[in-house]
């Protein structure tokens, strides 16, 4: 049934991410290319939306966060799991988009709330890519 992977809601609270930045991101035909799949959508049914987003902190803390990341630029695969998806489709997959679409400078680590920000955006573009089909 739609929506059943949003049942389990015990996620942190995560600010609210303004509208401006949809509007934005709305208007690039490249971002609005991304999608959930099938096989992703049964992926985040399966673990629940708590151990995504647990999984999208992790790897904001490892792939993004650091001034320099490891290969930066291309540190978030395309495909393979629900958060990678969002992070393309949202500007969140490495420093030069969260630069571009977000303000967040290259060369400075990311702050704990710029980290909480920036799972804010994924989390709810899963919401808002649940309610789409």
């Amino acid at each position: 049934m739609q929506g059943d992977f949003f049942l389990e809601r015990r996620t942190p609270q995560l600010p609210r991410v303004k509208a401006d930045v949809w509007e934005r991101l709305a208007g690039s035909q490249f971002r609005q290319k991304f999608h959930l799949g099938q096989a992703d959508r049964t992926y985040l049914a399966s673990k629940g939306f708590s151990t995504i987003l647990e999984h999208g902190a992790d790897f904001i803390a490892h792939r993004l966060a650091p001034a320099h990341p490891v290969k930066d630029g291309r540190q978030t695969p395309w495909k393979g799991h629900p958060v990678f998806v969002a992070q393309h489709a949202t500007g969140t997959c490495c420093r030069s988009c969260l630069e571009k679409w977000h303000g967040f400078g290259k060369g400075q680590a990311l702050s704990a709330q710029q980290q909480t920000y920036v799972l804010a955006v994924i989390a709810e573009w899963l919401h808002r890519e649940e309610k789409r089909l």
